[in-house]
C-alpha cells in the first residue's frame, strides 16, 4: 500500500513538474493579434458615412493609409502584443485581383483573400474565408487576439470557432449615419467591442467629383520621394525636438495615423503628384522619413 502511495504521489509530482514547464512555456510566448478587414462592409459603412453613397464608383478610399491607421491603432489597444498580419477579404469577378485590389496586395503586412463578385456585386464566399482563416489561426496558436472589422450576421460562426480555441474576437465597426450597420447577433458573441467615427475615416475617403484626378506632373522616381520623405522628417524634427523621437522610434516601420496623413498630403504638395494607389512610392516617402529619424537618434 505504501509503495502504491508512494508511485501516485511520484506521478502526481511529475505532473505537476510538467504543467509548471508548460506554463512557463506560454508566459514567454508573446501575444500576437491579427486584422481582419471585410472590405464590402467597409466601403460600404465608410462611404455612407463620409460620402453619404455606398456606391464604390462615387467614392475613392485610401485603403494603404487606412490600413497603416488600423494597425496604429491596434497597437494601441493591443499595447503588448505584435501584429501577424492584416487580412482583407473582398469580392472580385472569378477571383481576379482589381489594379485596386492588387496595389493592396502589394503592401508589407497585408493578405488579400478573394471571395467572388456576382452578376449583382454582392460578395460571395468571403464570409466563409473569414471563418477559415480565423478558425485555423486560433487552431494553431498563432493570435490570441483578433479584431474583426465587419458587420454580417454570417460572422457569427468564425467568432465562434475561433472562441473556441481559445482566442478572443473584439468587433471593430463604423458609425452609422442612423440606426446600426452590424448584425446583433454578432456583437452578442464577440469578447468586445469598438466604434470608428466620422473623424477616424474623413482623412481616407473622398468623394470623386467630376474627372478621375489626372496628374499634372510626370511620376517622380522612387529616390526623389526617398529625398522628399527626409526633408519632411527634417522639418518635423525640427518643429517638434528630438524628445518626441522616444514616442514615435518604438513603432517602427509604423507612423502614427494622423503622423502619416500629415506627410503624405505635405509630400503630395511638394511633389504636385498624387501618391493615393502608388504603393511604392509611399513606401519610398515612409523609408525617407523613417531613415532621416533614426540617424538623429
Amino acid at each position: 500500500m505504501n509503495d502504491d502511495l508512494a508511485a501516485l504521489s511520484a506521478r502526481i509530482d511529475r505532473t505537476n513538474e510538467l504543467l509548471q514547464r508548460m506554463l512557463a512555456e506560454v508566459a514567454k510566448t508573446p501575444s500576437t493579434h491579427a486584422i481582419f478587414v471585410d472590405a464590402g462592409y467597409l466601403y460600404a459603412a465608410a462611404g455612407r458615412l463620409v460620402s453619404g453613397t455606398e456606391d464604390r464608383r462615387a467614392f475613392d478610399l485610401d485603403a494603404e493609409g487606412l490600413i497603416e491607421a488600423l494597425i496604429d491603432r491596434a497597437r494601441t489597444i493591443f499595447a503588448d502584443s505584435r501584429l501577424l498580419r492584416v487580412y482583407w477579404y473582398d469580392g472580385a469577378r472569378r477571383r481576379i485581383h482589381t489594379a485596386e485590389q492588387q496595389s493592396v496586395a502589394e503592401l508589407p503586412d497585408v493578405k488579400v483573400r478573394l471571395g467572388n463578385l456576382n452578376a449583382n456585386n454582392q460578395q460571395k464566399g468571403v464570409d466563409s474565408l473569414i471563418r477559415s482563416d480565423l478558425e485555423s489561426l486560433a487552431r494553431h496558436r498563432a493570435i490570441s487576439d483578433a479584431a474583426l472589422l465587419g458587420g454580417d450576421e454570417d460572422l457569427v460562426s468564425a467568432v465562434e470557432a475561433a472562441q473556441g480555441y481559445g482566442a478572443r474576437v473584439h468587433l471593430w465597426g463604423i458609425e452609422a449615419p442612423e440606426g446600426r450597420n452590424q448584425a446583433e447577433p454578432l456583437l452578442w458573441e464577440v469578447d468586445s467591442q469598438r466604434t470608428f467615427d466620422l473623424d477616424f475615416f474623413k482623412p481616407y475617403v473622398s468623394r470623386r467629383t467630376g474627372l478621375a484626378y489626372e496628374p499634372t506632373a510626370p511620376r517622380p522616381a522612387r529616390e526623389d520621394v526617398r529625398f522628399v520623405g527626409a526633408q519632411i522628417a527634417a522639418k518635423w524634427l525640427a518643429a517638434r525636438g528630438r524628445e518626441s523621437l522616444g514616442d514615435l522610434l518604438p513603432g517602427h516601420p509604423y507612423l502614427p495615423g494622423s503622423v502619416d496623413q500629415d506627410l503624405l498630403v505635405e509630400a503630395e504638395g511638394m511633389l504636385q503628384y498624387s501618391l493615393r494607389g502608388q504603393a511604392d512610392l509611399r513606401r519610398a516617402l515612409r523609408d525617407g522619413f523613417w531613415e532621416h529619424l533614426r540617424t538623429q537618434y
